[in-house]
């Protein structure tokens, strides 16, 4: 029988929460058994056991030389390493399909793997992978995809990849990606800060489960915040009420001291936010957060 997966054998360098992930997912549209390899043995099995149909490599030359998808999956500061080791591994003429999942880099960092038979992008999943492989399989679906290839061809083979994920690609251009991972960032990093810092103070105010407490006023001001941008924001800044946001400081200063930066930077952050939504006519209070930082 005739197989008709599209790749003669995938190989995946990196062993953690998205080479296992990805690697579920895509393991089938490979003819032969998947090969991963990376630096722990332990964690190459764990790796293994979750993909299914996979294989150790015995180092990443094997993976360079069997396979024709082969995906960088390891940390964005280690990936020049992992690169520059690849470029190393004798040369194939075979053609191959090269990308790795790094939010911060483009295409660029690959440059060293690129030949007339190689392509190489950058295909970085806008989602968190919190070790769940199954369910983050799932989670793939319909998901955001930034692919910024090394050519149109490239970008055009990131996006078979993509689509047997059942992802949806957003192009990132080059010298935008290290914004584009920012911004991800910021919103996704920050959020955790935000409501971790929440519940420390919830807590100190006598709050038994103060997760539960928040999770539906933060879910309801994600959603608003989603669809209607800063103009979904609610509360006292938004009102002027500045005698309530004084005694916010002050709460802040007697029992969550810690909070105090956080708090006034988000505040500021929030006031200017307005000031550029409703033009320099509108008037905000700045001087209760002014006098905190002296």
């Amino acid at each position: 029988m005739v197989s008709t997966s599209p790749y003669r054998r995938i190989g995946i360098i990196g062993t953690g929460r998205v080479a296992s992930a990805i690697g579920r997912a895509i393991a089938a549209q490979s003819n032969d058994p998947l090969l991963i390899w990376g630096r722990n043995p332990t964690k190459c099995a764990e790796a293994v056991a979750v993909i299914g149909r996979a294989q150790t490599a015995e180092d990443m030359a094997q993976i360079a030389h069997d396979c024709d998808l082969i995906m960088l999956a390891v940390a964005d500061d280690a990936l020049a390493h992992v690169v520059a080791a690849l470029a190393q591994t004798e040369p194939t003429d075979r053609p191959r399909f090269i990308f790795h999942v790094s939010g911060r880099s483009g295409a660029a960092i690959l440059d060293p793997l690129r030949s007339a038979s190689s392509m190489t992008a950058a295909i970085h999943p806008a989602m968190t992978f919190t070790g769940n492989p199954t369910n983050e399989v799932k989670h793939m679906v319909d998901a955001r995809f930034a692919v910024t290839g090394s050519t149109e061809q490239a970008s055009a083979a990131a996006q078979e990849v993509v689509a047997l994920l059942g992802g949806i690609i957003v192009p990132i251009e080059e010298a935008q990606r290290a914004l584009y991972h920012a911004a991800l960032c910021h919103g996704a990093n920050h959020l955790v800060t935000l409501i971790a810092g929440s519940c420390q103070a919830l807590a100190a105010a006598g709050v038994a489960e103060p997760s539960t407490l928040l999770a539906p006023l933060v879910r309801a001001a994600l959603e608003a915040s989603l669809d209607r941008g800063i103009s979904g924001l609610s509360g006292p800044l938004l009102r002027g009420d500045d005698e309530t946001i004084a005694e916010h400081l002050s709460a802040l200063e007697q029992h969550c001291p810690t909070l105090m930066p956080p708090y006034r930077a988000m505040a500021l952050a929030t006031l200017g936010q307005l000031g550029r939504l409703h033009g320099e006519g509108q008037s905000f209070t700045f001087t209760l957060f002014q006098a905190s930082m002296e």
